[in-house]
């Protein structure tokens, strides 16, 4: 079960250039919705600030003095809007406070953390703004009476306070709709924008799918030429650049494994007949009923010796260049575990010094494939452990299936391969002795030559080594069990 991606910020660049565009319009909205709400309150508070003024206290005046008889019965309330407060305040105790209400005078009761809030009001500064328990939030302004009292005169800050907030909310919408309308419009322009990028992405991506390893390799076609003034034209041009260096450095590569591949076929082609003539000549020389020196005798058996040596060579560079030029194996039905039995019994004869076991199933394990070249696989991989393992070695030959592959390894208890030859274990002439000794009749073909016959089974061989304990593990498509 993957484990889940912790949420972060965006990944790819077009995510990050449309986050970026919007969160860069976001800013400049707030900053301009903060500076418009800041200007337009500052702007209310001092038309507030400015009839205060002008009212010189003449509300907070009124109650203060008795009616005279002949005047009108309604209190002072002459050029004073709907929610004025005034209060008279003598000694910092609040003796009056009122507020107009449909252009008449009703007196308020003050609860004493209003009483103190009055009596805090700074005298003759210009606007001081406070909160009168039921009444909201007032802008008021504190001047001297005649008597030496104080007289505080107030308008109400909710007609600010409202217009401030209905000015946040349509902010809020338009804002709102411009942040969406943008990020729409925005990740369009990116993806648009970014399109030739996208195909400079898709060619490196399938280049990077090639089996650039070996063989002749089709480099993709070359992207549309882009504006050379723009980082993304530039891109696409060094890319082609790069691809047309790499295309001819492979079609070079290519020609020179094939020269390869041409010259050991055909040199070991026209190396077959003589080495064939010499192994006849030595044979016959060695069959003469004449008497032969010692020297001579010793000396023909090594030519014989050399000579097979030789020849089983040229067959193996025969086989890998046909492995190479992808030539087809034989195919029909192949008994493994007759394989490993034949194997086993001539690896038995051959060094009866090691101890040889078979782990083989109950039914017999069949495959489709080359019987004569998997006889060579299994016979190679026997003749690696024989060589290269002292006497009294046990090496184990075991054979399975598994989810329609078979699968047969090979196991020792020897040394085991050094850890620096592990990872070249299947190159050719790969040998443990660096000094290139034939002592051990090695020619560095064999693991070589095991690699490719499964490779063109559509297999695949490991190896995995440490002392006391060297395994090879071949895996090939199984066949039907009847």
């Amino acid at each position: 079960m993957k484990p889940k991606r912790r949420p972060g910020p965006p990944r790819s660049l077009r995510s990050r250039l449309t986050v970026g565009l919007v969160v860069l319009l976001a800013a400049a909205c707030l900053a301009v919705g903060v500076t418009t709400v800041i200007a337009l309150e500052g702007f209310l508070v001092r038309r507030l600030d400015q009839q205060l003024a002008a009212s010189g206290g003449r509300f907070a005046a009124s109650p203060e003095h008795e009616r005279h008889p002949d005047a009108d019965d309604r209190p002072d309330t002459r050029g004073q809007s709907v929610g004025t407060f005034g209060a008279r305040l003598l000694r910092g105790r609040t003796t009056q406070a009122a507020v107009v209400r449909d252009d008449t005078q009703t007196a308020v009761l003050l609860t004493d953390t209003d009483r103190r809030t009055l009596a805090d009001v700074p005298v003759g500064e210009s606007g001081h703004t406070v909160r009168l328990g039921a009444l909201g939030h007032y802008r008021v302004t504190a001047v001297t009476g005649d008597d030496g009292d104080v007289l505080i005169t107030g308008l109400p800050l909710h007609p600010v306070e409202e217009t401030v907030h209905r000015l946040e909310l349509v902010e809020a919408l338009v804002y709102g709709a411009a942040l969406v309308v943008t990020a729409v419009a925005g990740a369009l322009w990116v993806r648009v924008s970014l399109r030739p990028l996208d195909r400079v992405a898709a060619t490196a991506t399938e280049v990077t799918r090639l089996p650039l390893a070996s063989g002749q390799v089709a480099m993709p076609a070359p992207l549309p030429p882009g504006d050379p003034d723009t980082e993304v034209g530039q891109v696409a041009t060094a890319l082609n650049r790069m691809l047309g260096h790499v295309g001819d450095a492979l079609d070079r590569r290519h020609a020179s494994e094939e020269r390869l591949r041409h010259f050991a076929a055909d040199a070991s082609h026209e190396l077959r007949t003589p080495v064939a003539t010499v192994r006849a000549h030595t044979e016959l020389a060695l069959r003469h009923k004449g008497p032969l020196s010692p020297d001579v005798r010793h000396a023909l058996e090594r030519v014989q010796s050399e000579s097979q040596r030789m020849s089983g060579l040229v067959d193996d560079l025969l086989l890998l260049a046909r492995l190479d030029a992808g030539r087809p194996l034989g195919r029909e039905r192949v008994d493994l575990t007759r394989l490993a039995l034949d194997t086993v019994d001539d690896a038995r004869a051959l060094a009866p010094d090691h101890r040889w076991l078979l782990d083989l199933p109950p039914e017999p394990v069949l495959v489709d494939g080359d019987e004569h070249r998997l006889h060579q696989v299994i016979a190679n991989l026997l003749a690696n452990a024989r060589l290269h393992t002292p006497a009294g070695t046990q090496v184990v030959v075991a054979l399975t299936t598994c989810s329609g592959s078979a699968e047969l390894t090979v196991t020792d208890d020897g040394p085991g391969i050094p850890e620096a030859l592990q990872p070249d274990i299947f190159q050719r002439f790969t040998r443990g002795d660096h000094s290139r000794s034939r002592t051990a009749g090695s020619t560095g073909l064999g693991l070589a030559i095991v690699e490719g016959v499964v490779a063109a089974h559509q297999g695949e061989v490991a190896v995995t080594s440490r002392p006391g304990r060297t395994c090879f593990r071949l895996r090939l498509p199984a066949g039907p069990s009847s």
